[in-house]
């Protein structure tokens, strides 16, 4: 860049005054670049030996020669820093006459910012000062020789890039930046007035690389380095236009410049520069397209190789891409689909050929008739009555009356009951002819000529259109496929079971008077727990605070710590259930003589049981509420006290209902609001426990309920029958049935709701569990998504019985079934 200037400037050492500074100008391209170059470069390598020979003096006395160079650097990075305030002081070295006045013809005058005193000095008073200087930069400039050899080029070159700088300079185009401060009282320049055109050099416009019709709406552009709105040019209309492309001889080269917006006229050089880029050619006019070939690679062959890696095995095996590509165009040559070269100019003859077409089916073959096909039946003809007879009965002959009003329509026959008269005739021989016979075919005739043609289709609908189109199981995963483990050890069939709500511990009870504790994970019994009778009910607290496990045995309730999980958790639940609460309140007849708390001997508190609960009949289901403190067991025998709910805390009972509403089978808890589901053989309660009220009642449409497992959410209820179906309700929907499955052949002694995912159960005697996916979405438009996934049948029949229980994990999509076989079956 500084290379390109006609006069550089130059710092006096000796005396202590800034450096004078030189506001670079933006340079024309020309034809006589190359001369200006290189005067300007001896120039500079004159001010670098000058420059080299003070360094080395200055070195002698102890300072560094590095220093000075860096000082130099840095006078000459400061251009324009001091925003004109030593313009005054400026002075110029200017080169040879002859390049002067080429330099006053060329276009660099047009740009250039020197002022008319500098131009009156000429160039002798240049030469003079350039003398003056090199007197006073002291005499170590008299030991560098100015005509060095061409061996010192390389070095010469060293030390203009010593004086240029190796510091990036922030320009775009051929301009420094920061730009060149305007002076006071003179007009902005145009930088289009020297005919520069180039689109690096265009700085004016600071907006970037956006679009310009951001700016349609506004009288400006954009804004310039000073922050100052560059208004736009003034814009022509069609006249304008018209008349410019009349009168100007430069309308065909004249551009729009959309930066600026600026026209802008095209010099012979960029035309003919736009002329190669459209022909092909390279923009280089200079640049030779048939240039000698250099040969920069060998053709000679060598004989050894030039790398002694050995092959592969692939290398010697056939490619499995060919082969499949061959077997492709096999396999279209035998479909006939890829077509040889004669059998394409065949098809294309018989294409080029006439075209005949068979006027009929066949020659050969008979016609078919179109009657035959779409025949059309003609309208039947009335049957005959017994007035047509020719021996009628005599009700059917016309009396006095009947005759005169016969007659009386003569002119209008359309009244006419009958169009004739009945006659009675003694046989078949006495009857005439019949009058209007050909008239009765005529009317037959145009019966069947007129009837109608239109053909009314039937609307035939499939039945894989009335079944509702469900997705794909594989869409609907995770859910239990396959039998994983198999939990063996009791002696009789296996009522019922429950899982630890951590998902690490399985409870199970059995007919065998046993309740055995398992660890799921390696199917390994850990405890078992004599009870003295039937085991109907097992149940772990679902809070995982409280480890008990509530059993329902005989007419006892059993509350039995496991011993399993946190041993702080476990003694902590000893302690508190060591002393029973002292209650001031006292139970009234109905509650002690239905249930009654007891103490369990030493035995029993060894095996693990805390508290039992005896009642008056057989328990057959006991629940716990989500919270833990509460219980409830159903005993179906007791009438209006079937139903019990339980406090442990303060341990105490309660009835609920003083009224029998028919055979409870089961109970059943709302997982969020105070709600009590209660099961009878035909219906489903649904009672506040807060308000003490019936909220709904549900209609299944059965005869006998077995089990209801209801929705984590609390929206929706599945109710099991002896009756081969399962039930899915809507409580929000309706009091009936949202769907009814039928997928069972036998009993469906029970089902359930997974946790977390949309996953139930049922299980029944028919020896399958099946898994069904039940989507709740949240949008209460939308109803819910059940889709049977699989049918489990892995238990075998004992006694007609064959799955009594099942039950999901708490985390993961596992599936845990109970059955008659003495077996607990995990499905993973």
């Amino acid at each position: 860049m500084v290379a390109n200037k006609k006069n550089a400037t130059k710092r006096k050492a000796e005396n202590g005054t800034e450096p004078e500074k030189e506001t670079p100008d933006k340079p024309e391209q020309s034809d006589d670049a190359e001369s200006d170059y290189e005067s300007d470069k001896e120039n500079l390598l004159g001010e670098i030996e000058n420059g080299d020979d003070s360094s080395d003096s200055e070195g002698e006395d102890g300072e560094d020669g590095d220093d000075d160079d860096d000082d130099e650097v840095l006078s000459f990075e400061s251009i324009g820093s001091d925003y004109g305030e030593e313009e005054d002081t400026e002075q110029e070295l200017s080169g040879d006459e002859d390049a002067a006045e080429e330099g006053e013809e060329s276009a660099d005058d047009v740009n250039s910012d020197s002022g008319p005193e500098e131009d009156e000095d000429g160039p002798d008073s240049s030469d003079e000062e350039v003398e003056e200087s090199e007197a006073e930069d002291g005499a170590g400039a008299a030991d560098v020789d100015p005509l060095a050899d061409d061996d010192d080029d390389e070095s010469k070159l060293q030390e203009i890039d010593k004086v240029l700088g190796t510091k990036e300079k922030k320009t775009r185009g051929v301009a420094v930046f920061p730009p060149e401060p305007k002076r006071k009282g003179t007009k902005p320049k145009d930088e289009y007035a020297g005919g520069d055109t180039s689109d690096e050099e265009d700085i004016r416009n600071t907006v970037g690389n956006i679009p310009m019709h951001w700016y349609d709406e506004y009288k400006h552009v954009g804004y310039d380095w000073d922050a100052k709105r560059i208004v736009k040019a003034k814009q022509g209309d069609a006249i304008d236009d018209f008349l410019q492309r009349m009168e100007d001889p430069n309308f065909w080269r004249t551009v729009r410049d959309p930066q600026t917006g600026q026209k802008v006229i095209l010099s012979d050089e960029d035309i003919a520069l736009v002329k190669r880029i459209m022909g092909g050619r390279n923009p280089d006019a200079e640049y030779d397209d048939h240039e000698p070939w250099i040969d920069w690679f060998t053709s000679e062959v060598e004989k050894m190789p030039i790398r002694n890696i050995p092959d592969s095995k692939r290398s010697f095996l056939p490619s499995r891409v060919e082969r499949q590509k061959i077997g492709k165009m096999v396999n279209a040559l035998k479909m006939g689909w890829a077509k040889t070269r004669a059998e394409q100019e065949r098809l294309k003859a018989a294409r080029k050929g006439p075209k005949f077409y068979m006027l009929w089916e066949t020659d050969h073959g008979k016609e078919e008739m179109r009657r035959i096909h779409d025949h059309v039946t003609a309208p039947k003809r009335p049957l005959p009555h017994h007035s047509e007879s020719y021996n009628p009965p005599p009700e059917y002959l016309f009396n006095e009356n009947e005759m005169a009003e016969w007659k009386r329509h003569e002119d209008e026959p359309w009244k006419r009951k009958l169009h004739f008269v009945p006659q009675q005739f003694k046989s078949l021989r006495e009857v005439p002819a019949y009058d209007k016979f050909v008239k009765e075919r005529f009317i037959r005739c145009l019966d069947l000529y007129l009837c109608p043609r239109g053909k009314r289709t039937r609307v035939t609908v499939g039945p894989e259109y009335l079944i509702p189109k469900l997705p794909s199981p594989r869409d609907l995963q995770p859910f239990p496929t396959l039998q994983n483990l198999i939990y063996k050890g009791h002696t009789d069939m296996i009522r019922s079971i429950s899982v630890e709500p951590l998902g690490e511990y399985l409870v199970t009870g059995s007919d065998d008077h046993t309740v055995k504790i398992w660890e799921i994970s390696t199917a390994r019994c850990i405890r078992t727990i004599p009870t003295g009778d039937i085991v109907r009910s097992v149940a772990w607290c679902p809070n995982t605070k409280i480890p008990l496990v509530a059993v329902a045995s005989g007419k006892r309730v059993l509350l039995i710590n496991p011993k399993v999980g946190d041993h702080l958790l476990v003694k902590k639940m000893d302690d508190l259930l060591a002393e029973a609460p002292r209650s001031d309140t006292i139970d009234n007849e109905r509650i002690r003589t239905a249930v009654q708390w007891g103490e369990v001997t030493e035995d029993d508190y060894k095996l693990g049981v805390r508290i039992a609960i005896t009642h008056f009949r057989e328990v057959k289901q006991v629940t716990w509420h989500g919270r833990g403190d509460y219980f409830a067991t159903v005993m179906p025998d007791a009438a209006n006290r079937s139903v019990m709910i339980h406090q442990l805390s303060k341990r105490r009972s309660q009835l609920p209902f003083s009224k029998s509403k028919g055979l409870v089978q089961c109970v059943l808890f709302h997982p969020v609001k105070p709600c009590l589901f209660v099961a009878t053989q035909r219906h489903v309660r649904v009672y506040d426990l807060v308000k003490q009220e019936l909220l709904k009642k549900l209609f299944p449409n059965c005869k006998w309920i077995s089990s209801i497992a209801i929705h984590p959410k609390g929206d929706n209820l599945l109710v099991a029958t002896y009756e081969k179906k399962v039930m899915w309700f809507d409580l929000d929907l309706s009091t009936k049935p949202y769907q009814q499955l039928r997928l069972h052949n036998s009993a469906v002694r029970n089902v359930a709701f997974h946790l977390r995912y949309p996953l139930f159960a049922s299980a029944s005697d028919d020896r399958s569990v099946i898994v069904s996916h039940g989507m709740v979405y949240n949008d209460l438009l939308q109803n819910p998504l059940i889709v049977p996934l699989r049918r489990l049948e892995h238990h075998d029949r004992v006694n007609d019985f064959a799955v009594f229980d099942v039950v999901f994990h708490p985390t993961q999509p596992w599936l845990f079934s109970s059955g008659a076989d003495h077996t607990v079956r995990l499905y993973t």
